[in-house]
């Protein structure tokens, strides 16, 4: 029998836990430390447009699209729910370029590994870089989301972005930055010396 309250109750918990993620820095690490283009496009890939590692596999130049003059991606998600998702400029122009030298088709996949490959891409550029944190495809998913979040401050957009159903895990993201910032303003306060312990 289901107890509504409390699955309630654990959701609420577990929107106050926070996101584990990589910075823009660590990003740019994983990118450099690949050898192949194809690994460095699947990273950027993940992170810039924070899809789920089977809407990434699954993607072909022809779902490339256009909405007010910007590049978007058009992304068949869970559910088979369709959604666009912004696509950078230069990530684009990568891409197609990529396509072009590589005589990928408009319907053939840009990534034509499966989500084991995808994995362990992930893990030799890891080890390449010298990062200690696990690194995994939904981790840059969340550090887009983190990264998004932050440079707009707009859940709602993030949670159409993500193609999330219900806004808890884009909460999740929430809780993460205001956790953070708290910590930031809780350090700036200093203490007067106490007698005796000064």
């Amino acid at each position: 029998m289901r107890n509504i309250l409390i699955e309630r109750k654990v959701t609420l918990n577990r929107v106050n836990l926070p996101v584990s993620y990589l910075t823009e820095e660590e990003i740019k690490m994983l990118v450099e430390a690949c050898k192949r283009e194809r690994d460095k496009l699947l990273i950027m890939v993940l992170f810039q447009t924070g899809l789920r590692i089977s809407e990434a596999l699954a993607l072909t130049p022809a779902a490339i699209r256009s909405f007010e003059g910007r590049p978007a991606l058009e992304v068949v998600g869970k559910g088979r729910k369709p959604r666009l998702v912004a696509l950078p400029v230069n990530l684009r122009m990568r891409l197609e370029s990529y396509a072009y030298r590589a005589r990928i088709e408009p319907r053939m996949r840009f990534f034509r590994i499966n989500r084991h490959r995808a994995w362990q891409i992930l893990n030799e550029a890891r080890e390449a870089a010298g990062l200690q944190k696990r690194v995994f495809p939904h981790l840059l998913r969340h550090s887009d989301a983190i990264i998004r979040l932050r440079k707009t401050g707009n859940p709602k957009a993030l949670q159409y972005h993500l193609g999330h159903n219900t806004p808890a895990m884009t909460l999740r993201y929430l809780s993460t930055l205001t956790q953070e910032d708290a910590l930031r303003v809780q350090q700036e306060v200093e203490f007067g010396g106490v007698r005796g312990y000064e």
